[in-house]
This record gives structure tokens, sequence and C-alpha cells, in this order.
């Protein structure tokens, strides 16, 4: 009895040390895998100081711990032996933590701005779930690797927030573990409409405020706000998840809705606005050509901080938090979204 008590001691000790987790101080800002869109060869960025070990598995639960894939000593980038066919979840252990990640922008050769909105701190200090939800721009270019790529992980949900023309003339490709495409259409006012009416007398201020004036239409419309309400509903439902959600470029009907998602998952203001105004680092290539032929027009191309933050006050003009909003206006339950996604 005394042996066989020693030895479940034991095996339980190997199975807390060899599961995936956080711990210690955070490190999650300080480790970043980092892959070349043109090769897709992936590397790590660390910033430490001391020893660092890093593991690698095909999901979070089956990381393998028996040898590192990569180890050193102090700061620096490094390149990684792992495939780019499918995703891969990292570990990574310092002396002063340890924490998951993985490649946060996806390697889409016919993509821009697809990304993971995992391994964001809380404030209540636990991290969002890598590999359960996914931001994108279109998807009608997808070439057969990536969407191998998406069919690993698997997607099996995609919500496309984008108008029935634009879904008409782009239609979506989706991945082969996709069960169901939501047309879940956001068409906030006439946009488009009147920028094509008045192109040649619009300034660079008339657009930025059409630009924050869609942001709080977004919030505010019914139509709008009704798209958003099914898109948490399937969020809440565990047959939907993994997911991924999109527009055209992936940055305001997506920006708005990652915003919305991470706010309830307890995702602190300042680190949600990072996460939007990283779409102009991701969709640079996409439209430069455009906006250096109509340098007026460039804020329909980009985000800016005022954008989202005009959705983003007038909700707590009109509700008091984005919190209120969320639980009374768009029927998410708070706890059981932070109990599915939060490690």
């Amino acid at each position: 009895m005394i042996l066989s008590s020693i030895i479940l001691s034991s095996c339980n000790k190997k199975d807390t040390l060899n599961k995936a987790g956080y711990s210690g101080e955070d490190i999650s800002k300080d480790v970043i895998i980092v892959r070349d869109k043109a090769t897709k060869s992936a590397s790590v960025q660390i910033f430490t100081t001391g020893k660092w070990s890093l593991y690698s598995g095909s999901s979070v639960d089956n990381i393998d711990f028996s040898k590192p894939i990569a180890e050193g000593e102090d700061s620096g980038l490094f390149p990684l032996t792992v495939t780019d066919s499918v995703r891969s979840y990292f570990e990574v252990v310092t002396d002063k933590g340890k924490a998951v990640l993985s490649d946060r922008h996806l390697p889409m050769t016919g993509g821009y701005n697809f990304r993971d909105l995992g391994g964001y701190r809380n404030t209540d200090g636990r991290y969002v779930k890598w590999g359960k939800i996914f931001r994108s721009d279109d998807l009608h270019q997808l070439t057969d690797a990536d969407l191998k790529y998406l069919s690993a992980i698997p997607v099996v949900s995609i919500v496309d927030f984008r108008s029935e023309e634009e879904r008409t003339l782009q239609p979506d490709i989706n991945p082969a573990s996709v069960k169901t495409n939501y047309p879940y259409s956001i068409s906030p006012g006439n946009l488009m409409a009147a920028v094509t009416l008045d192109i040649k007398s619009l300034t660079s201020e008339k657009v930025e405020g059409l630009m924050q004036e869609m942001n709080v239409l977004l919030v505010t419309d019914s139509a709008c706000i009704d798209q958003y309400r099914k898109f948490f509903e399937l969020l809440q439902n565990e047959e939907d998840v993994p997911l991924m959600f999109h527009c055209s470029a992936g940055k305001d009907r997506t920006g708005m809705g990652a915003a919305l998602v991470l706010s309830a998952l307890g995702v602190d203001e300042q680190t949600i606005m990072k996460d939007y105004l990283d779409s102009n680092t991701y969709l640079a290539n996409k439209y430069a050509q455009f906006k250096s032929e109509y340098p007026t027009l460039s804020a329909l191309y980009e985000v800016k901080p005022q954008f989202l933050q005009a959705g983003l006050d007038r909700i707590k003009k009109d509700h008091g938090t984005i919190e209120n909003y969320l639980t009374k206006v768009l029927n998410v339950d708070i706890q059981k979204m932070k109990d599915k996604y939060l490690y």
C-alpha cells in the first residue's frame, strides 16, 4: 500500500510538471512565435535573461515535454524546425515562469489578416485559450495548403460579416472541416455609397469621421446588434467551435467583433486596442497600391484608435459598461464565456 502511494504520488507530480499552462511571472508578452509570410519558416523571438526551453505539440494538451525543440540563454531570435502544414502549439519554460503560445498570425498564403485571439492575459490573471477563436479578412483566395492548415485545427464554423453583394462577388472558400458558414451580414449605414458618390470632395478628415460613425453604428444599429448577438450564440455553443469570423479586410466589422469577444473574456481595453491596431501591420501590403493612388481615402483601409474608441465610448454612454451591453443587449453569458475560453 505504501509503495502504491509513492508510485501514485510520483505519477501525479510528473503529470503536473508535464501539463502545459501558465505559472510564475507573466512572460507571455516576452515570447513571440514569428512566421515568414513567404517561406512560412518559424522562429521564436524571446526577451529574457537566463536559460529557457521551448516544447511543442499539435495541440496544447499533447505538447511533448520529453525533449525541447529549442533551448538557449538570454534574448534573441531563434529558428525553429516545425511543420508549416499544421498548427503547432508551444510551452516556453524560463527561470521566471512558463507560458503557452502559438503563432498569433496564421501563415496563410491566400490571406493577410488571419489571427488567433488566444494568449491574451485578462484582468484576473487568466489567459485566452489558443486555437479556439480566429479572426481574418476575406477567404476567397485561400490555397489548398491554406485549406488543409485550417482543416487541421480544425475550424468547424465560419461567420461571414460581409454583405450579400460582397459574398456574391468573392464567395468564401471553406476548409473541408467547416460544418457551417454563417452569413451574418453587417452593413452599417451607406459608407461605401457615400464614398463612391462624393469621392472627389472627400477629405481625410471627412473619411475619418465616417469611420468613427460606422463604429458607432456597429454597436447601435439594430440589424448590426442582431448579427453580433447571433455570433455570440455560436461562441457559446460547444459544437460551433473552433470558429473563425471575418469580413473583407478583417478590421472593422471583425475588429469590433474581436473587441467585444475579448471584453467578454475580461481583457483590458489597452490590450484590446493593440489587437485592433495590429490590422495596420498585416494589411499594409494588401491595400498599399490603393492608398498610394487615393491618399485621402487611406482611412478606409486602416484602423486608428479613435475609430474603435468611438464605438466603445458609445456603448459606455448608453449602457454604463461594456459588460452591461454584452449581457443585456447581446445576451452573453460572461461566466460561461470565461469558463469556456480561459486557461
